[in-house]
């Protein structure tokens, strides 16, 4: 990694627009159960101009911290499904470290747009859900889990971010508890991060990383434990809606900077 800069006031008044971006990207992350990667690292790569891997690798970094406090905070206020979580965490990992092998040998931005066009799709189909909460069949434990943890974790290293858009919204499809649901991608992602910047380490090294993320740091620690408490507190429908509108305006944009 870099080495530090003076902790000038030039220095922290560069860090304020990245400690406002973590805070804004995962407090939307904590309550929603997606977006920090999306949205911090369409930041890095569309205004401070990292390579898609270095971007990804930088994202993943950050997640190790934000992932840590949202997980310590969902678990507080109970919103771990404990037998969910192991059946995802595992081959996410294994997915991760596959991904983030991959993005750092070889271009696999090609399917990036397939892969928002179906996200946007999803979120679709969840307002939809969400209209039809109150009349629609019941919840259910969801049986597709470890592939879902196992694309899901490669995506997610891969693509730069998606491991909360994939992972929770098949699960809500499934018929999984909206706030069980976030609260087990959150908690699984921790692990799945760790694995991810394990994997970018050893392939392209501690100079890869920007100082950029420190506040991206700060700004995520600092919102981690709102979005756990939103999650917690929100009625089921109107967490459908969030995601579901999430979803549609983050893979939308995506969509169109991946094809611009």
């Amino acid at each position: 990694m870099t080495a530090l800069p003076d902790l000038s006031i030039e220095f922290v008044q560069a860090l304020l627009p990245f400690i406002a971006v973590g805070f804004l990207a995962q407090l939307i992350d904590g309550a929603l159960g997606m977006a920090f990667g999306l949205i911090t690292n369409l930041m890095l790569v569309g205004m401070v101009g990292l390579a898609p891997a270095r971007a990804s690798a930088n994202v993943h970094l950050v997640e190790c911290f934000t992932t840590a406090a949202s997980a310590i905070s969902h678990i507080i206020y109970r919103n771990v499904d404990w037998g969910l979580l192991a059946r995802l965490a595992i081959p996410g990992m294994i997915g991760g470290a596959a991904g983030a092998y991959v993005l750092s040998n070889i271009d696999a931005s090609l399917a990036r747009p397939f892969v928002m066009a179906y996200l946007a799709g999803i979120g679709v189909y969840l307002l939809w859900r969400a209209w039809r909460l109150d009349h629609g069949p019941p919840r259910r434990a969801p049986r597709l889990v470890p592939p879902l943890g196992l694309v899901g974790g490669f995506l997610d290293a891969a693509g730069g971010g998606g491991w909360g858009p994939i992972v929770t919204s098949n699960l809500l499809i499934q018929g999984a508890s909206p706030r069980t649901t976030i609260g087990t991608v959150n908690t699984a992602e921790f692990l799945v991060t760790m694995a991810i910047s394990v994997s970018f380490v050893t392939q392209l090294g501690p100079e890869a990383f920007s100082t950029a993320v420190i506040g991206l740091v700060i700004g995520g620690l600092l919102a981690a434990p709102l979005g756990a408490i939103i999650a917690s507190r929100v009625p089921a429908g109107r967490l459908l809606v969030l995601v579901g509108l999430m979803l549609v305006a983050s893979s939308i944009y995506s969509l169109w900077l991946a094809l611009a």
